[in-house]
């Protein structure tokens, strides 16, 4: 185990204190408090295809820098996602899974993951997306003006989590009335091993919702194949005969993957501009940049810290010799700061000469299928918002969510300030 990992709970120490080989950033605390940083710094700067082999997650690499990681990402034939996306749980925690495994097409190679893609990414092809907009704005219009206006409150409940709920529940044409169950089994599936969540409530969460999916599974595939997700893959050729659990990864994947991006690139815009108050004085005085700070927001935010991959095959990348079967971490929070690719990276630029230029979708045959949708989200959320409010302002510390893979927030204290 390394050094950093002994340390007390409360005590993040400097990176640079510490020997390179016992640098790990594979740490929940390290993102909760948002110390993160200098670590992936340091790594970058220093070993930026980090090897740590330890007793809890064994063997496996750190990759730091943009260029690795995108190679990684697009080279699919050497890095597999079949064995997982994420680290899993540690050695002496395997067994919590040994009887509960899923599938999804993320976690695929192809052809069958490109088989399964396909079947879904129609709902979020262009000429759906254009249907959706005056859907999303009236939704948004709705939210914003529902919300308080002479007191403190938690903008991710009740912008980051309404938004994207309801917008999760028109693309799974789920019940309205029960949407923020999409939101809890979201939750409950990316809760980290840190989580106080108890693996065998996780699993019996996650049965209740294959439970209700399986009911709305069971309408659909009797009914005329509709434009909803559950729809597409009851009737989809290589989808309809998937089994529960397949179904229920296959659900996970959508539903997460519906949720954080949006969920914490919302919140995390709010917190980025009331740091750069210049930036959001830029923004206030010329609305036309919304197109340029959505991708700088999700750069900025990337939601998702990282994806893993396994070699499939002895190879090298950044003259180390990666052995077949090893895990590789994609760092994309790392490689969306990293100095030689991207100008002034830790700065937060509302007009970036090529603001889509980074890591936070991924890259290859696994790119973020719904980028567009959440871009949408986003652009038209900052559209409304601007209409309305002068600021949205962060009157309190944020609280991050305890994850080494979702890097986002449970809570944002806000006040707004209306127009004169």
């Amino acid at each position: 185990m390394s050094e950093a990992i002994k340390q007390a709970d409360d005590i993040i120490p400097d990176p640079y204190s510490l020997p390179i080989d016992a640098l790990s950033v594979v740490q929940a605390r390290l993102f909760q408090t948002d110390s993160h940083w200098a670590y992936f710094e340091r790594l970058r700067k220093e070993d930026p295809v980090h090897l740590n082999d330890d007793e809890d997650w064994g063997r496996h690499w750190s990759i730091t820098k943009f260029n690795d990681i995108m190679y990684v990402d697009k080279h699919h034939d050497l890095f597999s996602s079949e064995d997982g996306i994420t680290l899993g749980l540690p050695t002496s925690r395997q067994h919590e899974r040994a009887n509960f495994q899923t599938s999804n097409f993320i976690a695929m190679d192809p052809p069958k993951h490109d088989v399964q893609r396909a079947t879904v990414s129609p709902v979020v092809q262009p000429s759906n997306l254009a249907l959706m907009e005056s859907t999303i704005r009236e939704r948004v219009c709705n939210i914003l003006d529902s919300l308080p206006r002479d007191k403190e409150f938690n903008w991710v409940d009740l912008v980051s989590i309404e938004l994207t709920t309801q917008m999760l529940a028109t693309l799974f044409d789920f019940p309205f009335e029960d949407r923020r169950l999409l939101t809890h089994w979201s939750d409950i599936a990316t809760a980290g091993p840190d989580s106080d969540i108890d693996y065998r409530v996780r699993q019996q969460e996650l049965m209740k919702c294959l439970e209700y999916f399986t009911r709305l599974w069971n309408e659909r595939v009797n009914e005329p194949p509709r434009t909803d997700l559950i729809s597409m893959l009851a009737h989809g050729e290589n989808t309809r005969d998937m089994d529960p659990m397949e179904y229920l990864g296959n659900l996970i994947l959508l539903i997460v993957g519906g949720n954080d991006t949006t969920r914490n690139s919302l919140t995390g815009g709010v917190l980025a501009l009331n740091q750069n108050p210049d930036q959001y004085q830029k923004l206030k005085e010329n609305p036309d940049l919304i197109p340029k700070l959505v991708p700088e927001i999700i750069r900025w935010q990337t939601p998702l810290a990282y994806m893993r991959r396994t070699a499939a095959q002895d190879t090298e990348l950044g003259g180390k010799q990666i052995k077949k079967g090893d895990k590789l971490l994609m760092w994309y929070v790392s490689g969306n700061r990293d100095e030689e690719v991207i100008d002034n990276p830790n700065d937060f630029i509302i007009d970036r000469a090529n603001p889509r230029h980074h890591l936070s979708f991924g890259f290859g045959i696994h790119r973020c299928m719904g980028n567009r949708l959440a871009e949408m989200q986003i652009k038209i959320a900052w559209e409304e918002i601007l209409k309305r409010f002068d600021k949205v302002e962060v009157t309190g510390e944020p609280v991050r969510t305890l994850s080494t893979f979702v890097k986002g927030y449970t809570h944002l204290p806000v006040r707004l300030h209306e127009k004169q």
